[in-house]
């Protein structure tokens, strides 16, 4: 739909569901509905998360269903593509009729930072587009009727990647934001509560291999190298995936609509301090026969592009007006991390497929170098 100044005669309509759509947004503009959020409880309620299969979606899904949720999930893989309008209509009006209602639709769904960095292609960076801004259109344009008619809520969930005053020096920061943006019009012209959350990085179970934490984890063990990026000193502030779960409970439950709440672990450090405690954590908990530390496999290879130094966010929003904070340290949760993996080595055989080493090999492996010719690192 596109709408100008004016009458009717100024929206152009592309479909039929378009065309309800367009005549409920020009007959609700002045009566923008807003949800009842006083002593809200997410226990009982009706969700469909739309990228519910794995990462943080997987996480969500399971919170809710803990809290007596009925939870609907959309994937991909599952024949629901988030670039693809029809697709995203025909999943909530099947959630809807089998339902009864939807109260929540979140969107979990992005196209990840890991893929820009080795598809340069025009046609890549325009996936990037289709699913981190035109798919959040989808799920926009989609839900509106349904929530409208239920009174929910819209949840869009973002990273930490631009929230530092810009909108992001690579394409998949601004792709991000860019939802992020789209999302809150839709609040501010439409009438739809939306509730943004933007996290830092998270870590805990069921992370995939490819990134910092579980890739230093399964290396080691593995007796491959350990690879860091640069001199390792690029910071990053760590989210457990539970408290970031826990934190978009409370914000379903009592955040306000058109805000943004920033969710942190307040735990900053360095890349390299994460991988030396990793390295410290599997000599206690799984040392080598040899009797040598998992540090000597640290090597350091040339820096990324567009590789930013510090990630930072401010998460006292969010625990001044929700309440909420996390319950575990990086400590804690890096040690429970680490044991997770060690118990869980079929969950990691079985997602380390073919494409996934290839991945691995672009990104590192002609980039390596010898560690003993890379000061600081040991041996």
């Amino acid at each position: 739909v596109r709408i100008v100044k004016g009458n009717s005669e100024n929206i152009k309509i592309t479909d039929t569901i378009d065309l309800v759509l367009a005549d409920e947004l020009f007959r609700m503009r002045a009566e923008k509905w807003t949800p009842e959020r006083q002593g809200l409880d997410v226990r009982g309620k009706n969700a469909l998360i739309f990228g519910g299969s794995k990462g943080i979606g997987r996480a969500i899904q399971q919170i809710l269903l803990d809290s007596d949720c009925k939870v609907a999930t959309a994937s991909k893989s599952s024949g629901c593509d988030i670039t693809v309008h029809q697709q995203v209509t025909d999943m909530v009006l099947s959630t809807e009729a089998q339902f009864g209602k939807i109260d929540y639709v979140i969107n979990c769904v992005g196209m990840l930072a890991k893929q820009e960095l080795h598809l340069q292609s025009n046609f890549d960076v325009k996936n990037l587009i289709n699913v981190n801004f035109l798919g959040a259109i989808n799920v926009a344009k989609a839900s509106y009727l349904a929530l409208r008619q239920s009174k929910g809520m819209l949840l869009q969930t973002s990273s930490s990647s631009y929230t530092r005053g810009r909108a992001g020096y690579t394409p998949y920061s601004a792709s991000k934001a860019a939802s992020d943006h789209l999302v809150r019009a839709w609040h501010h012209t439409y009438g739809l509560p939306v509730l943004t959350t933007n996290c830092s990085n998270n870590y805990g179970p069921y992370h995939f291999p490819e990134k910092l934490i579980p890739l230093m984890i399964v290396n080691a063990l593995a007796g491959k190298p350990l690879p860091v990026y640069g001199d390792g000193m690029q910071i990053r502030d760590w989210l457990y995936v539970k408290d970031h779960c826990s934190a978009i409970r409370r914000v379903l439950e009592a955040g306000q609509p058109g805000e943004t709440y920033n969710i942190g672990g307040w735990n900053e450090m360095p890349n390299i301090e994460i991988v030396r405690t990793i390295c410290a954590l599997l000599d206690e908990l799984r040392p080598k026969s040899d009797g040598s530390s998992y540090a000597t496999q640290i090597t350091h290879v040339t820096d990324r592009p567009g590789h930013d130094r510090r990630y930072a966010i401010d998460a006292r929003k969010i625990e001044r007006e929700l309440g909420w904070k996390p319950a575990e340290t990086f400590q804690t949760g890096i040690r429970k991390t680490v044991q997770w993996y060690l118990d869980h080595p079929d969950w990691v055989a079985h997602v380390q497929s073919g494409a996934y080493r290839d991945w691995v090999d672009l990104q590192y492996g002609a980039q390596t170098q010898s560690p003993s010719s890379v000061p600081g690192t040991r041996a």
